[in-house]
């Protein structure tokens, strides 16, 4: 009996074992809410794990958010008048102290605490700015092993992640320069024109908002076809605006999933007095980037799947995807699924 209860405790921490699997009821499922959820649920630990790698790929962010905080500026108190000085310059080149000239001079030397960036605020900056370098690449082999829960193959997360980096690097890297570029342009844009004014003043930010919402759509398009085709940049741009517009139905759901996780994050932080500080931390670290991931993905895959994958293989009912050599549509990986699965199994020592 003892020794059967040790086997159970032992089996805790076997990270290799065969898990429950999905019921032939699961498996034949529509791709719908009842799927996602079902999926999501049976895949957390794999979901966790990937937002684990999202955190820790992108580690120089937590140090520019930490810049932007203003935990590595020095405290100091200032004038709040940007007069002060001038009126200081000609109260000491007069040397004249009435009841007017002290009450001025104490109005417009009223002080407020400022933040003054230190070294330490630059070097921050610094590394701060090589997200630029792991952005793409971690959204690109993250997105490789959401698809595959998605789609319901099997999942070595480690492994997946370090093929999939490998595979995409060349492609991702550069592309992820371009997408932080697109969406600081979007977001500065509507920043600087939030404020009313003439009707072209608020044209462009209204403009700006509608095409970020679309290229925000498109982000869900993007980096699953990277992982699951042989494309061009252009290419994959032409189709996720495509697809952006296709699966309209599929993005508001996923839209309003991931406003609904974001409200719930805020309520954590600000309600309650801040008793629920410490989950609302927690949260992005653990669970809430990769559910962001996930929703986008399940979202964009299948619709890719039902335009792109489904109707050649129609066509095609004997032709491998390795094969396949048009660059409109291509196979879903670069090696067969048994001769990744075989990888997998020899770098994990599984017979």
């Amino acid at each position: 009996m003892e020794n059967k209860k040790k086997s159970k405790r032992l089996r805790l921490f076997d990270l290799q074992r065969d898990g429950k699997g999905i019921s032939k009821n699961q498996a034949d499922m529509t791709p719908g809410l009842k799927r996602f959820f079902l999926s999501y649920i049976n895949n957390f630990g794999k979901i966790v794990s990937t937002n684990i790698i999202m955190v820790l790929g992108n580690f120089p962010i937590i140090f520019l958010i930490a810049a932007l905080s203003g935990a590595t500026k020095n405290s100091a108190f200032l004038p709040m008048s940007d007069l002060f000085q001038n009126v200081n310059g000609l109260f000491e080149a007069s040397g004249a102290n009435s009841p007017y000239t002290l009450s001025l001079f104490a109005l417009e030397g009223l002080q407020n605490q400022a933040l003054v960036p230190s070294a330490w605020t630059y070097v921050f900056y610094g590394i701060g700015a090589l997200t630029i370098f792991t952005f793409g690449p971690i959204n690109a082999a993250t997105a490789y092993i959401l698809r595959n829960l998605a789609s319901g193959e099997p999942v070595f997360v480690w492994t997946d992640f370090i093929y999939a980096l490998k595979r995409n690097i060349k492609q991702s890297l550069p592309f992820g320069i371009i997408d932080i570029g697109i969406c600081a342009l979007l977001l500065w844009n509507i920043y600087n024109n939030i404020t009313t004014g003439s009707f072209l003043t608020s044209l462009f930010f209204w403009t700006n908002v509608i095409i970020f919402i679309l290229y925000f759509f498109m982000r869900f398009y993007i980096y699953v076809q990277m992982v699951t085709f042989k494309l061009t940049v252009f290419k994959i741009f032409k189709n996720s605006l495509i697809f952006a517009l296709l699966g309209f139905k599929r993005n508001i759901l996923a839209l309003l999933g991931i406003i609904l996780l974001v409200v719930i994050e805020f309520l954590l932080l600000f309600s309650l007095g801040g008793l629920l500080m410490p989950f609302a931390i927690a949260a992005p670290l653990a669970v809430l980037f990769s559910t962001f991931a996930y929703m986008k993905v399940y979202a964009s895959y299948y619709k890719i799947k039902e335009v792109m994958i489904d109707p050649y293989y129609e066509e095609h009912p004997d032709e491998r995807p390795e094969t396949y050599e048009d660059e409109e549509v291509i196979m879903t990986d670069d090696v067969t699924e048994k001769e990744r699965l075989e990888e997998i199994k020899k770098r994990n020592n599984i017979e």
